[in-house]
């Protein structure tokens, strides 16, 4: 297997550990190190795994990280310097991505496993991804990247991401192929709770505007958000959807009275998505620990990858490359 238990990896901007549930669950492969800068990320990540973060990453000598053979990031992006046109890493130089490039360097994985927000390829007019595949190619990896929306992969939220998957030159390895869309059946109903851990999320009915049920019970199961009514005038985090449908793509600086989730009718009552809803929507199981307050979780799922696409595109890995 290319990636198994004998396998080691780094969780860099870790946030609360999307990558580190996938890597566990696709080959049992063990962390050996994690960062983030943020120290309420740092303390839902150590209560989970029993692995203290470290800080800032740009404070960290590449050879106090333990060696490994797999480098996991969802960076954040930045726009790169290129007024000297090297388009390599001394135009990355300053940003938190030339961090990765740095340690890669160093130790030399197999592969890094990056995610990003799906117009990276856009932002700075293409400069920036330019910047990053040409570093990239600097330290001697292949690069393979492709937009993917969680939607088409079984999991109730559209959520559009790019992905890369960077293999090392000297593997010698045919170009990755990123796994087809499942297109599952799958509704945010299937993930809801119906107990009363759920009721302090309610918000008044005097506000809201619904559709007839009629049109609502019409609508019936769909892959993608579904529209039915709204709270107020309709702004930012006040339109109301129905459970049969998706969630909207959660967020973790949405404002309004859905707040970072949205509004949904749930057994006749409008309410937000509990912080446990938030996380079975991306993916982690219902052991996982928040020992954080609503507000700082809904912003630590909003931040989070989607653990359910990258466990496929980590089980294409291994059958492509084992």
């Amino acid at each position: 297997m290319f990636l198994d238990r004998d396998t080691k990896f780094i969780d860099l901007f870790a946030g609360i550990g999307g990558f580190h549930q996938a890597m566990a669950r696709v080959g049992g492969c063990e962390c050996v190190y994690a960062s983030d800068i943020d120290k309420y990320a740092r303390q839902t990540y150590e209560a989970n795994y029993g692995i203290e973060p470290g800080g800032d990453i740009t404070k960290v000598d590449a050879a106090d990280i333990p060696s490994h053979d797999v480098i996991c990031a969802g960076f954040p992006c930045q726009a790169f310097s290129i007024s000297g046109n090297q388009l390599g890493f001394e135009d990355a130089r300053g940003t938190l991505f030339a961090e990765i490039v740095r340690i890669a360097k160093h130790h030399k994985p197999k592969m890094l496993f990056l995610e990003n927000v799906w117009n990276l390829r856009n932002h700075d007019h293409g400069n920036t991804f330019k910047v990053i595949c040409a570093a990239l190619d600097e330290a001697g990896y292949d690069v393979w990247s492709q937009v993917l929306n969680a939607s088409e992969y079984g999991v109730p939220q559209p959520r559009k991401r790019i992905y890369i998957i960077c293999l090392r030159k000297d593997l010698g390895l045919a170009p990755f192929e990123f796994p087809e869309p499942t297109n599952e059946d799958v509704a945010l109903e299937d993930i809801l709770l119906h107990d009363e851990s759920v009721e302090r999320y309610v918000v008044p009915m005097d506000n809201i505007t619904l559709i007839d049920q009629s049109e609502i019970d019409a609508l019936g199961r769909r892959n993608k958000p579904q529209r039915i009514g709204t709270y107020g005038r309709g702004g930012q985090g006040e339109r109301v959807y129905s459970p049969k449908g998706h969630a909207i793509t959660l967020s973790a600086y949405g404002g309004g009275i859905g707040g970072k989730t949205g509004l949904y009718l749930v057994d006749g009552k409008v309410r937000k998505l509990s912080p446990r809803e938030c996380l079975r929507l991306m993916g982690y199981p219902d052991e996982f620990v928040m020992p954080v307050s609503d507000a700082q979780a809904w912003k630590q799922t909003g931040n989070s990858v989607c653990v359910k696409v990258l466990v496929r595109i980590l089980e294409a890995v291994n059958e492509q490359y084992s």
